[in-house]
């Protein structure tokens, strides 16, 4: 596997701010960088922005070919001309988290005070300072409220806190496949990733760079141990089963014990050695802690529903049948809160065996229900609706 650093550094639209961000840690960002990607137009009244927020692995480019990987947008299959999130429609904005690796402010950038990058000093941040991070992008465009906040796993976790944080800014809130807080198991996977990566002999005390190294084996072995969270046990069955990736031609050749036996194996190799290509093992290691310590009610004495205590913004809350990762249980014990809170909330649970992942991939009755709520809301909002199909 490539130890080699990886080549991320490439140029994203950003806009840097000079105003201190205070930390919930106690620390200070004196200035700031936030790098996004934009879908769309915004109207005359900067009403139609919808903010996309990513998950834990991935960046602001939702909906167009990654300038590193290559790859297709990241959910292409939501955002898009003529998809639920209409672009021709919708001013879409998606915003490399505060931490990340992608040209926000993040442990890979460089220190105002000494140039050198932050590496392991990056102070701890969480859920909510990337969202406070977020609010001053959001502010830099102008728009006063936002039409919708929308994101599957940690991206859900923004869109709770968004609505939370700032409610009067916030039409609609669409948290797919999340939790008002994240499980001790869940903590517990994300563990096994960070001692993988802490392992790693080229881990160096997390200043891998100096050597012109990365963690490769420990970042690979977090991402393999983190996708099989989202995947299920159906899905790997329907996909991998027991097959062998290499079979033997005939029963008295031998299978080599520590070779590529199964195809599942293969996959969780190649899933890991694509990831360290575009991802910086630090930035994991705080992204990663961001999620650990997110817990809505915390600080509601426990009492979840007060988070939304008055609130006016929609709420459209999905889960997934075969997630184990953010199990449909998390989803209706927040939707149980915003009704206590008075919400307008809705809930749908979707059938699928498609695990954690269901949320980027092709879901169709997902994508309607996505659909239905987000002309409803723009009906409500007073935007003008939904083209016909051609």
């Amino acid at each position: 596997m490539d130890q080699t650093i990886q080549s991320i550094d490439v140029p994203h639209s950003h806009v840097t701010f000079n105003e201190d961000l205070p930390l919930e840690c106690g620390a200070v960002l004196h200035g700031h960088t936030v790098a996004y990607r934009t879908y769309g137009t915004l109207n005359a009244d900067r009403g139609n922005a919808v903010l996309v927020c990513h998950a834990l692995t991935g960046d602001q480019y939702v909906a167009e070919r990654h300038p590193v990987t290559g790859k297709p947008g990241w959910w292409e299959a939501v955002v898009g001309p003529g998809r639920p999130i209409d672009t021709d429609r919708f001013f879409v904005i998606c915003p490399n988290v505060l931490g990340g690796c992608m040209g926000s402010t993040g442990p890979i950038s460089p220190r105002t005070d000494t140039g050198e990058r932050w590496g392991t000093d990056f102070p701890p941040v969480t859920i909510r300072d990337m969202v406070r991070a977020q609010k001053c992008l959001i502010d830099h465009f102008g728009i006063e409220r936002l039409f919708a906040v929308i994101g599957g796993s940690m991206g859900g976790m923004q869109a709770l806190q968004w609505a939370a944080l700032y409610p009067e800014a916030v039409f609609a809130a669409l948290p797919i496949a999340t939790a008002a807080y994240h499980s001790a198991q869940n903590i517990a996977f994300h563990e096994v990733g960070r001692q993988a990566i802490f392992a790693d002999p080229d881990w160096r005390n997390g200043r891998y760079w100096q050597a012109g190294r990365i963690p490769a084996r420990g970042l690979a072995v977090a991402r393999m141990c983190a996708h099989i969270t989202y995947l299920s046990e159906e899905a790997l069955t329907r996909k991998f089963g027991r097959r062998l990736q290499n079979a033997p031609k005939a029963p008295a050749e031998a299978i080599s014990l520590f070779g590529e036996m199964f195809e599942v194996e293969s996959y969780l190799r190649h899933q890991g050695s694509t990831f360290v290509q575009r991802f910086d093992a630090n930035s994991y290691l705080t992204i990663t802690r961001a999620m650990d310590y997110f817990d809505l009610a915390a600080d509601c004495g426990g009492d979840l529903a007060a988070a939304f205590k008055g609130t006016r913004t929609r709420f459209l809350l999905a889960s997934f049948t075969s997630d184990w990762l953010f199990p449909t249980t998390e989803s209706r014990a927040i939707a149980r809160a915003l009704n206590r809170a008075g919400a307008n909330v809705s809930f749908v649970e979707f059938p699928t065996d498609k695990g954690h992942d269901a949320f980027l991939l092709d879901e169709p009755d997902f994508h309607r229900a996505l659909a239905g709520f987000v002309n409803g809301c723009a009906m409500h909002a007073g935007l003008p609706p939904a083209r016909p199909a051609a």
